[in-house]
């Protein structure tokens, strides 16, 4: 009886140990983010999956080198020539976006949104085709339809949540249907319905999203994607 029991309070210890580990690994695997359903569309390594709209190149006296390059995980944007465009190749209706981006004093750079693909023509730059989330080196100033977080022309962002150049901002970009949801550095820019907008309503609800050069440099990481 006693061989009994004991096995028994065993068999208890044993299965209750077991439900903690599973427990743990359960809430270990949460916070990682393991199945919150985004995927990383920047591998840290190379710009497999993306392309280059406008020039891939400039001149440092005799040499040839890469407008956009990658180290440590990071994307940089040499800002060597007056417009440019890194896109991710793939064309997006309903989705998160989840990405860092880090200026240099006097930035100007920008994040396409359901853009097309840009051939040089006004009419392909995401601010003209879809729309560009402005980055701009403006931090504490008043938000405007041109400072950063801005739907460039068109929305002023909520507030100005930009930091100072030389700091890493966080963005989060939400798109379902008409409905725009960003969030920077934890703080709301828009939460808009673009078919209530004049200036937007006949705004595209897929394209592509991109990186801008625009002649400063600019460093992005951490692109994350969950397509819904």
């Amino acid at each position: 009886m006693r061989i009994t029991r004991r096995l028994s309070l065993t068999l208890f210890a044993v299965a209750l140990f077991s439900m903690t580990l599973f427990s743990v690994a359960a809430a270990t695997a949460a916070d990682d983010g393991a199945d919150d359903g985004f995927v990383d569309i920047f591998n840290g390594k190379d710009l497999s999956g993306w392309a280059t709209d406008g020039k891939k190149t400039y001149k440092e006296g005799a040499e040839k080198k890469p407008v956009w390059t990658v180290k440590d995980g990071i994307i940089k944007c040499a800002g060597k020539n007056p417009l440019g465009f890194l896109r991710y190749d793939k064309q997006l209706r309903d989705f998160i976006l989840r990405i860092e981006y880090r200026m240099s004093p006097k930035c100007n750079s920008g994040l396409g949104i359901r853009g097309t693909v840009f051939t040089g023509p006004r009419a392909t730059r995401p601010s003209m085709a879809g729309y560009e989330l402005q980055v701009l080196d403006d931090s504490g100033r008043k938000p405007t339809p041109r400072s950063s977080g801005s739907l460039y022309r068109y929305v002023a962002p909520k507030v100005n949540a930009s930091k100072p150049a030389g700091e890493w901002n966080t963005v989060e970009i939400d798109c379902r249907g008409p409905k725009i949801h960003i969030t920077m550095n934890g703080q709301t820019l828009h939460d808009v319905d673009q078919s209530k907008i004049k200036a937007t309503k006949d705004k595209p609800l897929s394209g592509y999203f991109s990186v801008q050069n625009h002649g400063r440099v600019i460093e992005f990481r951490n692109v994350r994607l969950k397509e819904l």
